[in-house]
């Protein structure tokens, strides 16, 4: 087998920036930081391979990992002049997780490894009891439950039982001889718990550690944490042993978080929080206060605590310059932690720090700005879907607020939903379609799929850098952090501000850009999308070699699609327009009508109405395509359902009710979907698509006399399988063009087209090609036809093929690009073969999918098409496609 483990320490490396794959990105970017001089604890990775290796051999190690982390071993101890397991200079070390790409809480880890009864009493002569003592109950509580399975929650109990029987409030207020109690009381309960005594072996401790941690990346939280952010399971994790450092040794040591900028906004000031004589836990936990690094935070916040400039100028200004040495040389935004044992800075971990999608703009820019990235690479800065958190409303600056609590802006953006105390109960609202904000005193990673279904996080303890504010920002949910005026109590639902108690389903509004938290519900705006987004759309637009349209069936849609930057409609569907009010009525006429003058009357009444549609969009759109898809689903989708309704239409028409259901049942079908829908219709009943046709060439003519653009619709035929279809369509559409332009006097350019979504279209495409002026490929049927699944049913069952790895993804939400992308690249082909100058695009939900557009740009096609609030993001994904290609 390769090599398995990399050392790091005192100036040199094994390992590089470059090597995230095997070494994490901890590991990776903790022998980067050594690599290039900076002050880092001595340690050494063991590589993905090994976890790996692990799995597939039950639970096991590699034979030779032993030899080389005994080597390893040896080589730290000669840096720091230490011996693990030697009880007169002991080395202790933390044993790190680490996959390649940072998921924060994860993951297990565990600290202070080497400790036992031996070594304590050594470090109690040369640091004190008290100091060695804490020190052992804490490595005998996270190693009791990561490693042995004794609930964290069973220790914390006793320490807490312990503290309310001799008096002591908080864990500061314990003695050298209370914490040597504590310690005996946690060994007595592991014992019990696991019928063995708490190992002594530093060496046991130490493999036993290292298994949990590669045990870890198995668990609950780690694989919901992968599906939800699309990590592969094969990734693994690697595993970082380093020597301890201790911020809690004492008033002139501390432990620290940081940003090199600031997270939420971008804005280039040191940003970050630290605990003086404590360890980097606590600093993140939540259960204590963090204090501000700069003067200037501290002076914002009206803390009263000296901010860490003050306290320690000197190790605050190396770490200070420490900071821009690495944002120098990553070229981007870093988290950092940091200890300061006893007046000297360490660094204990530097990675690319998660910050909001408003703040990823404005670095993105001004880093272009300072020359440390070109404008391609800041376009591959920002993930596409991160975009959405840019639509997230605002508190409207005139609405009247109710502030029941001001915490800390943790994660920017508004919300309003329902109370509620556990994750599990936002995970319940969400599926039942309820907005909720998820209240709790912190977060632990196990409320990571709560975090996703609410719309908003409360927290009362906890600051910036806390769990509850790191995920909320990764994940583009507004957040407020330690909002302490407000009590939480989770057993009785109750959240209590002052006087004022609201229960669990109450409605409050979170205001994550400022921190408040408002009573009921909020005054929303949605943002102007200018500045650096606007910025850097124009990057992407430049650079990007697809067209980005949108699917908008109404004015509001268009309106919208036009300020997120659409270069046009790719998909209108007409059949959304009839269920309007005052419109159905018309169109269940037509349904009921005996006889073809019968379905021409009703259809002229809609006519006006269709019109009229088209001339708002065509005004909207001044000149851009727009591509109208004429009706496609089957004529029973229009009558009512439930018996109850059936009576409601049946009066309001004057109708019998027992004609609808006759009708109703005579058209009912047995697989709707592959029935008498699209271009069979038209076949059966060529008044319809005659109408519309008409509808939209009298519209262009209105809008060319009163704009003086020319408007050229596209006139997309649906479910078109045989060039036949789409001959007889097309023959009508001509027929009525010509008509109207001798009415209105105005000759309309327009191009007709069909979608492709049955496989028969795309095995004929030549054929069809020799009408068609356009193929749009509509992937939400063609995926449906060519799996031979319907959407609306296959959930169910999809899942299960996840489970299985039948299927890595939903193939509705990213394109499957071996079977229905083989049949997209059939289809072009032929296209192109029969009309070169062929129009190809998509209009399917995957038109907004950047995984999809990417496959859509490397096949050719023209542009994609999606939802008016997908518009900036499938913007981004054609740049970044374009950029990947060069």
């Amino acid at each position: 087998m390769t090599r398995l483990v990399y050392g790091f320490g005192d100036g040199t490396s094994d390992g590089n920036a470059r090597m995230s794959d095997l070494l994490g990105d901890k590991g990776a970017d903790l022998a980067e930081m050594c690599r290039i001089g900076l002050p880092v604890p001595p340690g050494f990775t063991l590589s993905t391979e090994v976890c790996s290796y692990f799995f597939a051999h039950g639970h096991s190690f590699p034979p030779s990992l032993k030899d080389e982390v005994e080597a390893a071993l040896a080589a730290v101890g000669r840096i720091t002049g230490r011996q693990f397991g030697d009880a007169t200079a002991p080395l202790l070390v933390a044993v790190r997780s680490g996959s390649r790409t940072p998921m924060p809480g994860m993951l297990a880890s565990v600290l202070n490894v080497g400790l036992n009864d031996a070594v304590v009493a050594a470090i109690g002569r040369t640091d004190g009891d008290a100091f060695a003592f804490d020190s052992y109950r804490r490595f005998i509580q996270a190693y009791a439950d990561v490693v042995m399975g004794v609930e964290r929650d069973e220790l914390e109990e006793i320490l807490d039982l312990y503290k309310d029987d001799n008096g002591h409030l908080l864990d500061t207020d314990l003695s050298a001889a209370d914490w040597r109690a504590v310690v005996d009381l946690y060994k007595a309960r592991v014992s019990e718990a696991t019928g063995q005594p708490f190992p002594q072996d530093p060496h046991v401790q130490l493999w036993g550690a290292i298994a949990a941690v590669i045990r870890s990346w198995m668990n609950a939280r780690a694989a919901t944490y992968r599906k939800l952010h699309d990590i592969p399971e094969s990734w693994g994790s690697a595993v970082t042993v380093q020597a301890m450092v201790f911020g809690n040794r004492g008033e002139h040591s501390a432990a620290g978080v940081a940003f090199t900028r600031n997270p939420s906004t971008g804005e280039k000031l040191l940003y970050g929080e630290y605990l003086p004589d404590a360890l980097g836990e606590e600093v993140v936990s939540g259960f204590r206060s963090p204090h501000d690094l700069t003067e200037t935070a501290r002076q914002l916040s009206l803390s009263e605590h000296a901010a860490l400039e003050t306290s320690m100028p000197g190790p605050f200004a190396r770490f200070a310059a420490i900071c821009g040495e690495l944002e120098r040389h990553f070229r981007d935004m870093l988290d950092v932690e940091f200890v300061i044992e006893q007046g000297e800075l360490w660094m204990l971990q530097c990675r690319r720090a998660r910050r909001s999608t408003k703040a990823a703009l404005r670095i993105a820019v001004d880093m272009v700005a300072e020359g440390l990235i070109d404008a391609r690479e800041a376009l591959t800065r920002i993930d596409p879907l991160s975009l959405e958190q840019l639509l997230h409303p605002s508190v409207d600056p005139e609405a009247h607020r109710h502030i029941l609590a001001t915490g800390l802006p943790a994660s920017p953006g508004a919300a309003t939903g329902e109370i509620v105390f556990s994750a599990e109960d936002a995970a319940a609202a969400a599926h039942a379609g309820r907005a909720v904000i998820l209240v709790r005193s912190d977060t632990s990673p196990e409320d990571i799929h709560g975090m996703h279904a609410a719309k908003g996080v409360l927290t009362t303890r906890g600051g910036m850098t806390s769990h509850a504010a790191v995920v909320a920002r990764g994940i583009g949910t507004p957040c407020v952090c330690g909002a302490s005026v407000l009590r939480v109590d989770r057993a009785q639902g109750i959240l209590t501000a002052g006087a004022t108690r609201l229960k669990k389903g109450d409605v409050i509004t979170i205001d994550g850009s400022t921190g408040q938290v408002l009573l009921g519900r909020a005054a929303m705006l949605r943002p102007e999308l200018t500045g650096d987004f606007a910025t850097l759309m124009g990057w992407a637009d430049s650079c990007r070699r697809l067209g980005v349209r949108a699917n908008a069936d109404t004015p509001a849609d268009a309106r919208v699609a036009r300020g997120f930057g659409a270069e046009g409609i790719g998909l209108c569907r007409t059949e959304h327009m009839f269920f309007e009010h005052g419109r159905i009525v018309a169109m269940r006429e037509m349904i009921l009508a005996d006889s073809e003058d019968g379905r021409r009357a009703a259809l002229a009444k809609l006519l006006p109405m269709q019109r009229a549609d088209f001339v708002d969009l065509f005004e909207i759109m001044h000149g851009l395509p727009v591509t109208i898809r004429l009706l496609d689903p089957p004529l029973h989708e229009f009558l009512p359902k439930s018996p109850a309704d059936v009576i409601d239409v049946a009066a309001a028409m004057g109708v019998p009710a027992e004609r609808l259901i006759e009708r109703a049942e005579h058209l009912r079908e047995e697989n709707p979907m592959l029935g008498h829908r699209g271009v069979r219709l038209a076949i059966s009943h060529p008044e319809i698509y005659e109408m519309q046709a008409r509808a939209i060439f009298e519209a262009a003519a209105v809008v060319a006399k009163s704009q003086g653009v020319a408007v050229v619709p596209e006139i997309m035929v649906p479910l078109v399988g045989m060039v036949e279809e789409l001959d007889l369509v097309k023959t009508l559409i001509d027929r009525v063009a010509a008509a109207v332009a001798r009415e209105t006097g105005v000759s309309v350019r327009y191009s007709i087209g069909t979608m492709i979504e049955l496989p028969r279209a795309v095995l004929r495409a030549g054929d069809i090609a020799r009408t068609a002026e356009f193929f749009s490929f509509g992937t939400n049927d063609l995926t449906q036809t060519t799996y031979g699944l319907s959407r609306d049913d296959a959930a169910g069952f999809l899942e299960a093929y996840a489970a299985r790895g039948i299927m890595a993804k939903d193939p509705f939400a990213t394109l499957d690009t071996e079977g229905v992308g083989e049949f997209i690249r059939i289809a072009t082909g032929r296209g192109r073969a029969t009309r070169p100058d062929i129009k190809l695009g998509i209009c399917g939900e995957h038109g907004g999918d950047p995984a999809s557009i990417r496959f859509c740009d490397e096949v050719g096609l023209d542009y994609v098409s999606c939802s008016p609030f997908r518009v900036p993001i499938a913007r981004l994904a054609a740049a970044q496609a374009t950029i990947k290609g060069t």
